[in-house]
This record gives C-alpha cells, structure tokens and sequence, in this order.
C-alpha cells in the first residue's frame, strides 16, 4: 500500500513538473495587466436594433470617443431581430476579443427565462461591462382618461376590471411585464394587447382601442404636451429629470415603492480577459459621465448611469429577480 501511494505521488509529481513549461509558454500577461497591443485592430459594437433605434443612437454617441480613447476606429454593427437576442448571442459566442455590445434589460436579464431556447445564457454567457443610462417608464392613458389625478384613474381602472385594455411592444418587454407587475401592486386587470411596436401603442392609446400603457419618456411626452395622451405617472421612486412635470406613480400614494427602469449597456463576452473588460468599464464609464457625452445620452431619454462592471452586475441580478419572479407568477412565455 505504502509502495503505491508513493508510486501515484511520484507520478503526480511528474505530471505537475511537465506541465510547468506548457503554462508558462501560455502565460504572456500579467494577472490584472491587459495583454501587450491590445487592441490590435478595430473594437465591434454589436447592437441588436436598426439603425436610429435607442441602442443604437447609444452605442454611436460612445463609438468616437471610445475610439480615441482605445487608439482604434470602433465600429457600430447592427444586428437586428428576436428583440436583440441575435446580437446578444454573437456577443456571447465572440472569441476575437475585439467585439462587445449594447444591449437593452432583456438581453441581459430574462431572455432565458422567457424563452429556453434562447442560444445564450445571460449570467453565463455576457460579462457586464457599464450601465451607461436609464430611464423609467411613463404610465399614458387617453387624453380623455377618467379622472383628475393617478388616484381617481386607478379607482376607474379597478372598477373596469378586464373590460380594459393594455398595450406594449410585444411578449415579454419590459413594457409588458412592468404592466404585470403594477398589477399586482394595484389591483387592477386591464387585458394585455401586444403590438410590434411602442409608435403603434400610441396611436392605439390616442384612438382610444386601449386604455394605458407603460411608454418609454422620450416618447409620450411630446404626445401629452401636444394633449393627446394623458401622463398618470413615471415609474420611478421619486419624479424623474427626464420629465420632472410628471409624478411619481409612489409620489402619488397608488404604488407605493413601485420601482421600475428600462436601461441600455455594454456587454462582453465571458471569454473575454478580465482585464479588457476591467479597462472598458473604466472607459466607457468615464465617458458616459463627461458633459458632452451626458448631454447627448439625456436628450435621447436616458438618465446616465456610466457604472462600474460591478454595479451593472448588481443590477442584472435584481433585475433578474425582480422580472423573473413575475415571469414565473403569470406564466409568461415569449412567442
């Protein structure tokens, strides 16, 4: 016995001693440095919605200075379909360490859960890069809605029951299962009716076929301004800069802690080494929060965030808990 155990240490050793060389010749960075000539070539952002969509106009208002900042062109490749989970993927699949993206709260929170065939998986597959921007929803309804505030609209809303009508972009937006989760925080059942889009929800709002619907600022407050839809209120805590007119579904008593963002931000693949990733948060962090860069992000409806890795992760995981819990309550599956 004791003639085998030194047989099998022997050869461990052995074993150990010869891969030495091996690791060694693999090793040709630092831990924490980020590997000599990188980048080598142009950095790909990959986003997964035409081009003038929000992800879009995001990713182009970081590409230039990230650029400069990288001594390499960054180059915007749009990639669109399944609600930008075909980008997502080729993200998540990348091994060139030259391609990252911008994603929008879906891709990297609830893909999976909404739909297990997703080719990706978002916690295992996407490494967080920054939060750049977010911005709550607005809660719209017609501009000849019921009621003089948000408490005598959801007294209307409740007593209407399923008689009502919601809409949202689609199966599984944040439009639709934000709608869900105020639901259950109010007390009210309005019937969900996907359309493809947030412009076609207005006109169905403004023709009075649904009765609200959660809108992303940018767009609904030109249309209350113009007195076509009614603002009831924005789903974040406190009134937010983007619309400050407009209270706080919490500021108003009828959802009380009801908290809810939709948000854009880069994303790499696991892949990736750490330290790239670490030296693209930073960069796209600080140039999210400079002036020129913050000014551009907020009159594209977007709060900036410029987070570290860290904080995006924080964020992917509440997120995920959050919708998710919802997700599974209503049975919600994506089409």
């Amino acid at each position: 016995m004791t003639t085998s155990i030194s047989r099998r240490a022997a050869l461990s050793a052995a074993l150990a001693a010869a891969s030495t060389p091996l690791l060694a010749q693999k090793t040709t960075t630092k831990p924490g440095t980020v590997p000599a000539g990188w980048p080598s070539r142009p950095l790909r952002i990959l986003v997964g919605f035409p081009g003038g969509s929000t992800p879009d106009l995001v990713a182009r208002t970081i590409a230039e200075p990230l650029g400069k900042a990288l001594g390499q062109p960054v180059i915007v490749d749009n990639k669109p379909g399944a609600g930008g989970n075909i980008a997502a993927d080729a993200v998540a699949k990348a091994t060139d360490d030259h391609t990252i993206g911008v994603m929008i709260n879906g891709n990297m929170t609830i893909a999976k859960l909404l739909n297990p065939a997703t080719p990706f998986d978002p916690v295992r597959d996407l490494a967080p890069i920054s939060l750049i921007g977010t911005a709550p929803l607005l809660l719209a309804a017609p501009a000849n809605a019921p009621g003089a505030n948000a408490m005598d609209f959801f007294a209307a809303a409740r007593n209407a029951g399923n008689k009502w009508s919601y809409g949202s972009p689609g199966i599984g937006t944040v439009g639709h299962i934000g709608m869900e989760l105020l639901k259950t925080k109010t007390n009210i059942d309005p019937v969900h009716v996907p359309y493809p889009g947030n412009p076609q929800v207005i006109n169905a709002i403004i023709s009075g076929q649904i009765q609200l619907a959660l809108l992303p600022p940018g767009l609904a407050a030109q249309q209350v301004r113009a007195g076509k839809l009614k603002a009831i209120g924005v789903t974040s805590i406190a009134r937010s800069p983007l619309v400050p007119e407009y209270p706080s579904l919490d500021e108003s008593g009828v959802a009380r802690g009801f908290q809810l963002e939709i948000w854009t931000a880069a994303a790499a693949p696991q892949s990736m080494p750490k330290p790239i990733v670490a030296k693209l948060s930073q960069l796209i962090a600080d140039i999210a929060r400079t002036p020129e860069v913050r000014q551009k992000l907020f009159a594209q409806g977007w709060q900036v965030a410029g987070t570290s890795a860290e904080g995006l992760a924080n964020r992917v995981r509440n997120d995920t808990a959050l919708l998710g819990g919802i997700i599974q309550m209503r049975g919600i599956k994506a089409e």
